[in-house]
């Protein structure tokens, strides 16, 4: 028995609408959250028309050959760090001729996987071993409108393709469950004086896999409470029922970090010369939704550890491409700097009572945003509906030495070896007390 999707059923007359305008073919992704009794797709998402693929077509018969998959990842990359806690990119999905049709399940497949290895690289988590693996390849004729849903586990490359249902439903997410909490961020990353280069962005990332794992061990209090992982997420809550029309609960919670990291109390002290740092300073907003289907404690709280991870990590890439952008790409040292990190904003979404997010730096206008919104989800969003929801977050660059003197250099390397000197003093001093007491042993016994 394959796997069941719960389709929000706006989703089928978008598709609907889809596949009277396109010719020959579209394809598009699917966003929404997985469980393990079934998954859910609140969106389905057009890739953005590309002029040359525009072109190319009205130059000859169109070939499924011819998909652009690098546009299709790229888009997928831009969309996942618009969804909050919760969402995903579960699938990839194509309207096609008939004519098309018999080469359409190759290609998806094969967009699938580029899909996954795409979005996977810009992780700072790894997937939990009993997590849903798989996704969703749905073709659609444009003639027919014959849906033909196929899974693959993007865990096995050589995965062969298994049905699923797909079901519509009425008000998907109507009584799913929010979860809100505020993260205070002070993150020192240092930039080591031994290193050949100073890459703002790698030594960013390593500083921020470091923190990763701080939220991942980090106790979570779900409206004041610690509650057990496998326990339900509402239980003792009150239920629904006849024409009550239920709404998003909204649960507040609160992340208390350790301040030992690391499963022993004790730790080794590490000394490095460095020349420079980056601190990464302010209060994020994190947001996650999960299905009211009986969830349990632990889905929740990894739905809310990824967006704090994942926003954080999103808004530096960001930053990161408006300086290439802006700068260029051969700037690799930097003196004293401050840059702004963009703001997150909220935005509620047609038919659904789930909020997608973006983010906007100071100098963005509004009108970008609603752009954005358009271009990479196919959604109008008003400009009274986007709700910034934090405050400023920074980041400090300390200045980094372009390339240190010899005086430099050779104080850098006494320095270094004195640090070793004083590490391995005590191997030193318990060497030389081994050594006088062979001595004296052997003089005594000769005697």
């Amino acid at each position: 028995m394959g796997r069941t999707y719960l389709v929000e059923e706006g989703i089928g007359q978008y598709l609907t609408e889809l596949s009277t305008k396109v010719k020959p073919y579209v394809t598009g992704l699917l966003i929404g959250q997985c469980s393990p009794q079934r998954d859910y797709v609140i969106r389905a998402v057009r890739t953005p028309p590309k002029e040359q693929q525009q072109q190319e077509e009205s130059l000859g018969p169109p070939k499924l050959a011819s998909l652009d998959e690098e546009w299709i990842t790229t888009h997928a990359s831009q969309v996942s760090r618009m969804l909050p806690g919760g969402l995903l990119v579960l699938g990839v999905f194509m309207i096609a001729t008939p004519e098309l049709a018999k080469d359409g399940q190759n290609a998806l497949r094969k967009l699938i996987f580029s899909v996954e290895k795409s979005l996977s690289k810009r992780r700072l988590w790894k997937p939990a071993e009993e997590e849903v693996s798989d996704r969703a390849a749905l073709q659609i004729c444009s003639a027919t409108k014959k849906v033909v849903c196929r899974t693959y586990d993007v865990q096995d490359p050589k995965s062969s393709a298994k049905p699923a249902d797909w079901k519509y439903q009425n008000a998907l997410t109507a009584s799913w469950v929010a979860l809100g909490c505020t993260v205070n961020v002070n993150i020192h990353i240092p930039l080591l004086a031994t290193s050949p280069n100073h890459d703002l962005e790698k030594n960013t990332k390593n500083g921020l896999n470091r923190w990763s794992k701080q939220i991942e061990d980090s106790v979570f209090l779900i409206n004041g409470q610690v509650k057990d992982e496998d326990t339900e997420l509402l239980e003792g809550q009150k239920k629904f029922r006849g024409n009550t029309q239920p709404s998003t609960q909204i649960s507040d919670v609160k992340v208390l970090t350790q301040l030992c990291q690391g499963a022993s109390p004790r730790s080794t002290a590490t000394v490095q010369v460095c020349s420079g740092s980056i601190n990464l300073r302010g209060a994020v907003k994190c947001r996650a939704y999960i299905h009211s289907n009986k969830p349990k404690v632990k889905e929740a709280i990894q739905a809310l550890k990824r967006d704090i991870i994942n926003t954080l990590s999103d808004r530096c890439e960001i930053l990161f491409e408006d300086l290439i952008l802006n700068e260029g790409p051969q700037k690799k040292n930097f003196g004293r700097e401050y840059h702004v990190l963009p703001q997150r904003l909220f935005v509620p979404v047609a038919g659904s009572s789930v909020m997608l997010s973006d983010y906007k730096f100071g100098d963005e206008a509004a009108g970008e945003i609603q752009e954005r919104f358009v271009e990479m989800l196919d959604q109008p969003v008003q400009a009274e509906d986007m709700h910034i929801a934090e405050d400023i977050s920074t980041v400090d660059i300390c200045p980094v030495t372009d390339s240190p003197s010899d005086t430099q250099q050779a104080q850098l390397t006494k320095a270094t070896l004195l640090l070793k000197l004083q590490q391995n003093m005590g191997l030193v001093v318990a060497a030389a007390v081994a050594v006088l007491a062979s001595i004296f042993s052997f003089n005594y016994f000769s005697d």
